[in-house]
């Protein structure tokens, strides 16, 4: 029987990765404190403790919207351990919004995607345009969702997103019933199903989505982003895989900082009209 908690576990196969959590808030914070007035923080969207998000502006009138959801398994970080990644969309001209989302076993899943959407929803009315979607891991889990047949976003914020990026995200969610994990996500087999983007019809107002994923990350991970790819492309969406080499579960967002990187390319190239 396979080990699924071996499956998503990440950390273990990465070398001195516990390291990481501290850089990555250290580099936030002090990408936060150079940017003066460009960045705002803790809008709200929601009266609860964690709804709220901080947006990064460029230096011009925004281009548009760029909403970046973190990771975490839906059990950790938030908004402030991620602020540095913003600075590839903002130096090309788009404003960013960093959202945070109440963490399991104090909400669900369920919760976790309306919320992200109500804070999509409270960011665009800040910056107009278009609007693209990014996220991580269970981030791309989230901005995934906003594209289903259940989408929570209005049609209104629909059409004005023509682009999502899951970026190692988690689309089929059965499997973390056989995990520890679950003790804290409390999934049923009703809600794992519902929340599994693969059981799922892209948005009729969905217009393009890439899954990106490192090629050197667990296999469990790149699994899930072809299965995404391969079948939601057989459901007429326009659909882009891209394994991106020498990239492990952590490094595939390293990109996001870097204007000219690839990943960020592939988040804000011309929409197709």
């Amino acid at each position: 029987m396979r080990d699924w908690d071996d499956a998503f576990a990440n950390s273990a196969y990465i070398p001195q990765s516990e390291a990481l959590p501290r850089l990555w808030a250290k580099q936030a914070q002090d990408y936060r404190a150079g940017l003066g007035p460009k960045f705002r923080a803790d809008l709200r969207y929601g009266h609860g403790a964690r709804q709220v998000f901080d947006l990064v502006l460029p230096d011009q009138v925004p281009r548009g919207l760029m909403v970046f959801v973190h990771g975490g398994y839906w059990l950790a970080f938030g908004k402030s351990d991620w602020s540095h990644l913003a600075e590839g969309a903002r130096m090309r001209g788009w404003a960013v919004a960093l959202p945070q989302y109440t963490l399991a076993p104090k909400a669900g899943l369920p919760d976790m995607v309306l919320e992200v959407a109500r804070a999509i929803v409270r960011a665009a009315g800040e910056i107009p345009g278009p609007i693209r979607l990014a996220g991580h891991s269970a981030g791309g889990h989230l901005v995934v969702r906003m594209i289903c047949d259940d989408s929570q976003l209005p049609d209104a914020i629909l059409g004005r997103l023509d682009r999502v990026v899951s970026i190692s995200g988690l689309h089929e969610l059965r499997p973390l019933l056989k995990t520890r994990m679950n003790d804290t996500l409390q999934l049923t087999d009703s809600i794992a199903s519902a929340e599994s983007a693969i059981l799922h019809r892209p948005h009729p107002l969905a217009r393009d989505l890439t899954c990106w994923v490192g090629a050197g990350e667990r296999p469990e991970f790149r699994r899930q982003s072809r299965l995404l790819s391969e079948i939601w492309s057989g459901l007429d969406l326009p659909v882009r895989l891209e394994e991106e080499q020498g990239k492990n579960h952590f490094s595939v967002i390293d990109g996001l900082s870097n204007p000219n990187s690839a990943l960020v390319g592939a988040i804000l190239s011309p929409a197709a009209s």
